[in-house]
């Protein structure tokens, strides 16, 4: 096939995801008060910002060197709006027949070459929207973006929803100390720099977790799926924050599933775990200069300075087992020293260029093997992004939830977690063989936190 001028190479990244080994699709599903019908999901889409984006009226193509690229198209519209007016699945309420559904999508159907990678399944019976959008397209903050054009604020129906960036809760130290304090960084950063190299290069080629129940492998990413939903509240979260100067949410989702998965291992293999057992967690790390929201306007230009597209690097995120506590706030502060270390290094910034460099010298193939490698020497995926504070409406119609998942990997556990209006939800996706009872991991994870509150409660 030959290449015509207007068409646009895919990102590195982009290259990645659509290999099979890394094949990642997002799948986000929006609960809603009342069903949403087909033409008003047809209206609202007509006159968004989202058909006029040109990686989603673009085909992808493939050249006769094997290269990618976006390729404009005439967008059909009727062909990305797919209504289901009856029922999905066998589920007794409306949302776990919606992450039924999303279990199917992960592992059975992709998207369509032959169209943009793109869709809207409508789930009239359990009033929700799913959008299914290739990770090809773009990364976590310039999807969200997107999506949020199509939807107004409930209680302002002119303006869309909005994401407040993330502020460090870091201190700055007193001007005395600056000098000494900016060499002693310096240092710090080097070491773990070289530290955690290291052990994303050991990962990639021969160190792997232990067999444990909730550990995968390669060929897992075919198995078949559950998706249960974890759900916390933000207030919550935050009461646990304030236990421990300078801690983030991050901190605290970590401290989280450190517990929980100690939990979950207890009830599934008592007494058979050795105090302190590493479980290694593999987390996309978006490089982006500014956090939040960004501006549509600003990510659809052409050469913006932000750019379009997948600009991540990959973090290797150790959490350990251990037996029950007296304590359950030592989670988070074990949790918070890894963090700290991990984000003063430059690990994130060096995967990303070790991936280009494999990428630009090897080929996509060679970069895609590098990556399942990671999966499979580690036991589980996650994510963190930060939605809007405000509820929202879509066709003038209140969304209850917005929760997010991806295609399944060779982990048998990924869990994503996305805040809404007060509320974080996140959903654990599980090869069901090895981890039968979702349902179950959830609550540990809900119980975890539960308990660290408590535990401030009392202090």
């Amino acid at each position: 096939m030959g290449i015509e001028n207007d068409d646009e190479p895919l990102t590195p990244a982009g290259r990645l995801f659509i290999q099979p080994a890394t094949h990642q699709i997002i799948n986000c599903a929006l609960g809603l008060e009342r069903p949403i019908g087909f033409d008003e999901v047809l209206s609202v889409v007509s006159d968004s910002l989202m058909i006029k984006h040109p990686r989603f009226t673009s085909l992808l193509v493939t050249d006769n060197h094997g290269r990618e690229y976006w390729r404009k198209t005439d967008l059909q519209l009727n062909r990305h709006i797919i209504l289901h007016s009856d029922p999905v699945g066998e589920a007794d309420n409306d949302e776990a027949a919606v992450n039924d559904y999303l279990a199917d999508l992960t592992v059975s159907t992709p998207l369509s070459h032959d169209k943009p990678l793109w869709e809207i399944h409508i789930l009239s019976a359990h009033k929700s929207l799913v959008l299914r959008l290739h990770h090809a397209l773009g990364d976590g903050i310039s999807i969200m973006s997107l999506m949020l054009t199509l939807c107004r604020k409930l209680d302002d129906p002119e303006q869309t929803p909005t994401i407040e960036p993330l502020i460090s809760s870091t201190r700055s130290s007193p001007g005395r100390f600056k000098t000494a304090e900016k060499f002693l960084k310096v240092v710090k950063m080097i070491w773990f720099t070289l530290i955690y190299l290291f052990e994303f290069i050991s990962r990639c080629l021969w160190v792997k977790d232990r067999k444990t129940v909730v550990r995968g492998g390669e060929g897992v990413e075919l198995w078949p799926r559950k998706l249960s939903t974890a759900t916390f509240s933000l207030d919550d979260m935050k009461t646990v924050k304030s236990a421990v100067n300078n801690a983030t949410i991050n901190d605290v989702l970590f401290g989280i599933i450190s517990s929980g998965l100690s939990k979950y291992l207890d009830k599934r293999s008592p007494n058979s775990l050795e105090e302190g057992l590493q479980i290694t967690g593999v987390a996309l790390v978006n490089l982006r200069p500014s956090p939040g929201l960004q501006d549509m306007k600003e990510l659809m230009k052409k050469n913006a300075k932000l750019g379009w597209g997948n600009k991540f690097g990959i973090m290797l995120l150790p959490i350990y087992y251990h037996k029950k506590s007296s304590d359950p706030l030592q989670y988070l502060k074990r949790a918070k020293k890894m963090i700290d270390r991990k984000k003063l290094s430059m690990e994130a910034f060096l995967s990303y260029q070790i991936g280009n460099f494999v990428m630009s010298c090897f080929g996509p193939k060679c970069a895609s093997l590098l990556n399942n490698r990671i999966i499979c020497n580690t036991t589980f995926t996650v994510s963190n992004v930060v939605g809007p504070r405000e509820e929202f409406t879509i066709a003038g119609i209140p969304v209850t939830y917005l929760r997010t998942t991806t295609s399944s990997l060779s982990h048998a556990i990924t869990m994503h977690m996305l805040s809404y209006a007060g509320k974080a939800d996140m959903q654990i996706l599980v090869a069901k063989d090895l981890i039968p009872d979702p349902d179950n991991l959830a609550k540990c994870f809900e119980d975890a936190l539960l308990e660290m509150k408590e535990a401030v409660a009392q202090k």
